[in-house]
C-alpha cells in the first residue's frame, strides 16, 4: 500500500522554476528524508514522485497513472504540492466525509505551527487521474499573495524561497504523509 507525495519539475520557460514547482519537489523529498532520519518505519510505503511535463499536458502523470492504475486499490492517498512553498495554512482535500474527518484530526497535530485548515478540493494536475478514480488526494495550501509575482517569470529563482517557510511546508508534508502511512487502516473511500 502506498502513500504518494509529489511535486513536479517544470522550469521550461524562464527563471529556474525554484518556486513552481521546485519547492513542491523539495518538500516532498524532505518529508521522506526526515522520516528516514528519525528512524520511523510506517506500515505503508511512502513513495516520492517528481513529475515531469506537467506544463506540456501532464504527460508524466498520465504515463505514471497508466503504468500503475491496475494497483489503484493500493494507493491510500496522493499528495501534490504545486502552488509554491510560502507560509502554509493547511491542506486541500478530496475524498469522502469519513476520510475528511480523519484528515482534519491529523491536521490538529500541526496546531503548534498554526497550520490547521482542511479546505475543500485538492488541486494538482499530476494527481487528478487518481482522484477522479476515487483515491483521496491532498494538496498543500499556502499564502498565495506573492505567488503570481514569480509564477513563470524570470523572478522564479532560488532567492524567492524562504527556508523557514519551506521548513514549515516540509513539516506539514511529513506529518500528514507519515500519519496516514502508519494508520491501521487505509483512508476510507
Amino acid at each position: 500500500q502506498i502513500v504518494l507525495v509529489s511535486g513536479h519539475l517544470d522550469s521550461w520557460d524562464v527563471g529556474q522554476g525554484a518556486m513552481d514547482d521546485g519547492g513542491g519537489a523539495f518538500i516532498s523529498w524532505e518529508a521522506l528524508s526526515l522520516i528516514k532520519d528519525l528512524g520511523l518505519r510506517p506500515k505503508r510505503t511512502l513513495r516520492l514522485v517528481l513529475w515531469t511535463a506537467e506544463e506540456q499536458g501532464g504527460i508524466g502523470a498520465k504515463q505514471y497513472y497508466q503504468l500503475h492504475k491496475e494497483n489503484i486499490s493500493n494507493f491510500d492517498i496522493v499528495m501534490e504540492s504545486d502552488e509554491g512553498t510560502f507560509r502554509p495554512s493547511g491542506l486541500g482535500f478530496t475524498g469522502n466525509a469519513k476520510a475528511r474527518d480523519i484528515v482534519k484530526e491529523i491536521v490538529t497535530l500541526l496546531q503548534p505551527i498554526n497550520v490547521t485548515e482542511v479546505y475543500d478540493d485538492a488541486d494538482g494536475t499530476d494527481i487528478d487521474y487518481w482522484m477522479k478514480d476515487g483515491v483521496p488526494g491532498a494538496s498543500l495550501r499556502d499564502d498565495l499573495s506573492k505567488y503570481f509575482w514569480f509564477h513563470h517569470s524570470q523572478g522564479d529563482m532560488m532567492t524567492v524561497q524562504d527556508p523557514n517557510q519551506m521548513n514549515l511546508c516540509a513539516a506539514v508534508w511529513t506529518v500528514v504523509s507519515y500519519v496516514i502511512a502508519d494508520m491501521e487502516e487505509m483512508l476510507p473511500r
